[in-house]
């Protein structure tokens, strides 16, 4: 849903915005991986120096975002309150686990709050959606339902990818194999979005 209040801000200046602290960690992270600082007596790997550039990175852009379109999502504070967060806390305990359950943490978020919605017979989903996606009733709950289950298919993907695999891995996975994943989830439900499409009426009607 587009927010009347928003104000009018060129397309990739938005995106440079939101996905650019993403791309700044994938590289900082292969940049620096090997790398070992010392710092009051503790040795930080270069996750963590990463780690500790990208919780102020995303609160800049955050607040560059609000700052020119006068308006933020829930999703964009929320995460924006996780990463700092947890983010603080692997840099702070020197322990990178904090940030990767992150993403964890955000898509059982997700999941639940669509879950709770389709308990009480309604679809969150569509209270974000609806203007720019029409769909019947059926439709979007068809919907919800199965972008919550997404959400949680993820989740537990990214707990099987941190838990048993490298850190390279993880950060290559979370930021290309989760947006591809999102992606061709989207694009495999053109069929429902067909099928579930209200008709728009053009025009009044003429006797």
């Amino acid at each position: 849903m587009t927010d009347p209040d928003a104000k009018p801000v060129p397309g990739w200046i938005k995106t440079t915005l939101e996905i650019g602290p993403v791309a700044l960690f994938f590289l900082g992270y292969f940049w620096l991986k090997d790398e070992t600082y010392v710092l009051n007596g503790a040795e930080y790997g270069g996750f963590i120096v990463v780690t500790a550039l990208f919780v102020p990175l995303i609160l800049i852009t955050t607040g560059l975002l609000w700052w020119l379109t006068g308006t933020l999502s829930k999703m964009q504070v929320f995460t924006a309150v996780l990463v700092t967060v947890m983010g603080g806390l692997s840099v702070w305990l020197n322990d990178e686990r904090f940030l990767k359950i992150k993403p964890t943490l955000l898509y059982l978020l997700f999941a639940g709050i669509l879950f709770i919605g389709l308990m009480r017979g309604r679809s969150f989903l569509a209270d974000v959606l609806s203007e720019a996606l029409p769909l019947t009733p059926e439709g979007w709950m068809i919907l919800t339902r199965r972008m919550a289950w997404f959400f949680v298919i993820l989740a537990v993907a990214n707990e099987v990818v941190w838990r048993f695999l490298s850190t390279e891995v993880w950060v290559t996975f979370k930021t290309f194999d989760m947006p591809i994943a999102m992606f061709v989830f989207l694009f495999s439900q053109a069929g429902l979005l067909k099928a579930h499409a209200l008709e728009e009426t053009t025009g009044e009607a003429e006797d």
